[in-house]
């Protein structure tokens, strides 16, 4: 494989990853706890978009619990925009016989 050749496929993998990158941004996952008290939406890219409280979950009197539900549904749309990327960012270069570690 001649070097012009790998820096065009490079190139063309690169425009691909940034089109993937706004696809992830666009698409969005959620989690929530407590059946549904606390909902987080996440996207694809990692980022928090909204987080809804049913107010029957908010107690003054205990506000750390509804601070755990809060961080727990946060944790979890996270872990799942990460997922749906690495899964995206793995189909993309599934072909390219990465070493290990350097694909997604």
């Amino acid at each position: 494989m001649n070097i012009a050749k790998m820096m065009k496929q490079a190139q063309q993998m690169q425009k691909r990853m940034g089109e993937m990158q706004e696809e992830l941004a666009a698409r969005e996952v959620q989690a929530s706890v407590a059946g549904g008290k606390v909902v987080v939406t996440a996207n694809g890219a990692g980022d928090v978009l909204a987080i809804k409280i049913d107010p029957a979950i908010v107690d003054p009197e205990d506000v750390e619990l509804l601070e755990d539900l809060v961080l727990s549904a946060v944790k979890q749309a996270i872990t799942q925009g990460k997922d749906l990327s690495q899964q995206e960012m793995g189909k993309l270069t599934a072909g390219l016989g990465l070493p290990p570690g350097l694909g997604f």
